[in-house]
């Protein structure tokens, strides 16, 4: 049991207040559950607002600056219409070519800037409320995973990861072997469980995704959803031994909340854990 929060202090969120449908097909985790996503109306001020259009997947994603905050299908249903029309009147327009790159990268090529794409698999986690429990569990590599009815926190990343294209699995399984000095924690290799271990993945995301602050309060570095977060859960024993996603709602606390699976009799679910778990190492897709 994670050491010093009771369950008192931790908000277990309920589901999100009634949005409709996205509508829009990815090709990551857990597919059966794609038409049931939902982001709430954004909160984007109409001056710091763009829309990309993407004829070739049919979708459309509002951006406010340089972040993706939701996807449409294109053409947009009359909802979508009425819901962007304020925020994009007069805003700046653009509708890529046929070989122009999805602006935030799109690793699997589903159309979904790859943080936006983390932050709808990792609402699918919410929606799959997975146990937590599982440990040493045989599996195919590459692509693997435990059974999707159990987790523990590390599979919450993993696939949301996933859910954009990024096989961690296979990532850190061959990143090890590339620069084993990264890996000291490592003897052997293991695609069943390196994975699956919070202090084996961190190196990873070091060398390959883009470092920010851990201070979930500096308005110059905010928390973004699709954020991925290292914790420290037993302030005895300093380090990470949690990680979680940066969610898209905000908490009772005024904080965003954190996708996770937080311990023994818990499933992945949204919690308000910032005002209470230190934060240790915060990463973004680049």
């Amino acid at each position: 049991m994670r050491s010093f929060l009771s369950a008192a202090l931790l908000l277990v969120t309920s589901a999100a207040a009634h949005a409709e449908p996205l509508g829009v097909l990815g090709r990551g985790v857990f597919p059966d559950l794609d038409a049931q996503v939902s982001l709430p109306p954004p909160q984007v001020r109409p001056e710091h607002a763009s829309t990309v259009i993407d004829p070739r997947h049919k979708l459309l994603v509002l951006w406010e600056d340089d972040r993706p905050v939701k996807v449409y299908p294109f053409p947009l249903r009359p909802a979508d219409a009425a819901e962007l029309a304020p925020l994009t009147a007069g805003r700046p327009q653009r509708v890529l070519g046929a070989r122009d790159p999805v602006p935030g990268g799109d690793r699997d090529d589903d159309g979904i800037p790859d943080a936006l794409d983390i932050l709808v698999g990792a609402k699918k986690l919410v929606l799959n409320g997975a146990s937590y429990g599982g440990d040493y569990i045989e599996m195919p590599y590459p692509g693997g995973d435990v059974p999707r009815t159990m987790g523990v926190c590390t599979d919450v990343v993993v696939r949301a990861l996933r859910n954009a294209g990024i096989d961690l699995q296979r990532e850190l399984y061959v990143d090890i072997a590339r620069a084993p000095r990264a890996y000291p924690m490592v003897k052997r290799r293991d695609p069943n469980i390196d994975h699956r271990r919070v202090r084996t993945i961190l190196p990873w995301f070091e060398r390959h995704f883009g470092a920010h602050g851990t201070d979930p309060h500096r308005a110059d570095d905010p928390f973004r959803p699709g954020d991925i977060l290292f914790m420290d859960t037993y302030p005895a024993r300093p380090g990470p031994e949690h990680v979680g996603v940066v969610s898209d709602r905000i908490g009772a606390s005024g904080l965003p909340l954190v996708v996770n699976n937080w311990t023994v009799g818990y499933k992945e679910s949204e919690m308000d854990l910032l005002p209470d778990v230190p934060v240790t190492h915060r990463f973004r897709v680049r």
